[in-house]
Parts: structure tokens; sequence; C-alpha cells
């Protein structure tokens, strides 16, 4: 499997704005802080800021909207990433992170609504730049649906990707080169327990039955497990000081494929993913961490076939 240039759909995308708390919040009290990021956020937006970064070929395409959409599309212009947008009516997410010193909590809009029109212009956007993959990744807003993420599959030659809530998996129907649930999503797509690693392995194999030729799923603390036609690959996490979970899911599917993309083997692209979601889960926010020894780490993740 070879690709030279990946193009990222983010149907959803969001500007995260991640606040660090040195208290936990209660309520009625006021808390202050001066420790707050804001980043261009969304599953295929990170998916190809970590691409760009490690040196892959990509641009990020997606639906953009109001203020936020245009804040997110200038702090884009400032990285390496390429990008192509279509505009729509309504205003692009905020979506907040509360990091405080027991817990993190999440709080992530729903998102505008996309009208047909747009859809059509994104897959015309696609045609133009011909990628030799296409990624869909993150929640979907109103208008988009599993049948829209289908027609993108078999909109153009290329090989599609898929990084979608779980029920959306399950109501995919054309065939896909490689989906990342992670554990709650693969529980849901399949309606299996995934809560340990057999039972997520063997979710995972009942999922790739089902049109994936390969499935990559991220299991937390536990690592990461690739299965393909005839091999169950298992890497466990490394040892690492977590301080912001946000991005690693995405860390991990954009290590995989940019490994995938050098023609590397199963297991070095599995070593590569988790050895960059090690790296973004020791960083806050969305933010690209320092990713020039992941070459180096990845020989430090052990991968077993299962």
């Amino acid at each position: 499997m070879s690709h030279s240039v990946i193009a990222t759909v983010t149907p959803n995308p969001a500007v995260d704005y991640t606040v660090l708390l040195s208290e936990t919040p209660t309520a009625g009290e006021v808390l202050r802080t001066d420790r707050t990021r804001y980043d261009a956020g969304g599953k295929g937006i990170n998916v190809a800021k970590y691409l760009a970064t490690l040196g892959t070929d990509t641009i990020a395409t997606g639906f953009l909207g109001g203020f936020v959409g245009e804040y997110l599309d200038e702090r884009l212009s400032e990285t390496a990433v390429p990008t192509e947008f279509v505009e729509i009516d309504g205003t692009t997410r905020l979506n907040t992170t509360l990091l405080a010193p027991d817990a993190e909590y999440k709080i992530n809009q729903v998102g505008p609504a996309v009208d047909p029109s747009a859809i059509d212009l994104l897959i015309e956007s696609l045609s133009v730049h011909e990628p030799d993959m296409v990624v869909v990744a993150g929640s979907l807003p109103p208008g988009v649906d599993a049948a829209t993420i289908d027609r993108i599959a078999a909109a153009g030659e290329w090989e599609t990707t898929v990084d979608l809530n779980g029920t959306v998996l399950a109501d995919l129907s054309e065939g896909y080169a490689l989906c990342k649930p992670n554990r709650a999503e693969l529980a849901e797509a399949t309606d299996r327990a995934a809560d340990s690693v057999e039972s997520a392995i063997s979710a995972a194999r009942s999922l790739r039955d089902r049109g994936f030729a390969r499935v990559v799923a991220s299991l937390g603390s536990d690592g990461a497990l690739m299965v393909t036609d005839d091999r169950t690959l298992y890497a466990p996490a490394l040892e690492t000081d977590v301080v912001d979970t946000v991005g690693a899911g995405d860390a991990l599917l954009a290590g995989v494929l940019s490994g995938l993309t050098r023609n590397d083997s199963p297991e070095n692209a599995l070593r590569s993913g988790v050895a960059v979601a090690t790296r973004v889960v020791g960083a806050t926010g969305t933010r690209v961490p320092a990713l020039e020894d992941v070459q180096t780490l990845r020989n430090s993740v052990s991968v077993s076939s299962r």
C-alpha cells in the first residue's frame, strides 16, 4: 500500500479551547487562570497536522463557518498544512477542555448543519486534488450521515480511511482501507464488549469482516492493535507522563498512515502510531509536539502477534 498524498475531511471542525486549572471547579465559585490555549481542532485536522509534521504530504478539507471558522482557518494558515475548506452557514464549534488537578472535563458543541450543496462542493474539491487516500474523521454535524461518508468513499479512485462514531461505522456499506475506532466506538460498532485487550481483539476482528481492510483500535493505557486479513498485532502503551489525552487517537492514526505511506510493514506502522501518540499525550491541547525522535522512539514499542 503506497500513498503519496492524504487528504483529510473534517465534517465538524472545532477550535479546541484548553484551560489549565490549579484547583477543581465547584458550583458557584469563580476560578481564574492565565493558562489557556486555542488550537485548530477536529479529528481530521489533527491527523493532517501530525501527518505534515511527520513529512507526509497532506491537505485538510471539511466545512467551516462563522467567526470561529475564520479563526480556525487563520490558525491553520500559520502551519505547514495546506487547506481547502468549504464555507457553510452557521458557526464552527468551540470545544472546551478543562484540565483540573484530579480530572479532565470536556464540553463539545454539536456543530452547524451542512447543506447538501456543500457536500457536492467538497467532493468536487477532492476530485481536483486527486489524493491517494481520503481520511474522514470526527463527529458528524446535522446533514452528514453514514450515506454521506459512503458517497465520499465511492466518489473517486482514492482509498478511504474512517475514524467515526461507532454507530456510524456500523452503518457504512462501502469498502474501506482502514478504520480506527477507540475502545468505546469498537464496542458500539460491533455490539460486543471491548473492555479487555482480548475482547477488543475479538471485536476488531468482527468489525474488519464488515468491509474494512484494516482495523486499528486505540485502547488508551492498554496500547493499540491492528487487525488485517491474516494477522492481529498488539502493541502495549509506552511508559510516559500523560498530560492531556486530546488528539491521542488522531496521533495514533497519523503515525500508522505515515508508516504505511512509506511502505512500512504493519508492525512498524503500528509502532510509529504508538510512538506519535506517546509524544502527543505529553503535551497540552492539540498542538503538535516535537516528533523528531519518533523513528527512534518506535524502536521501544514491542509488537506481538495475537
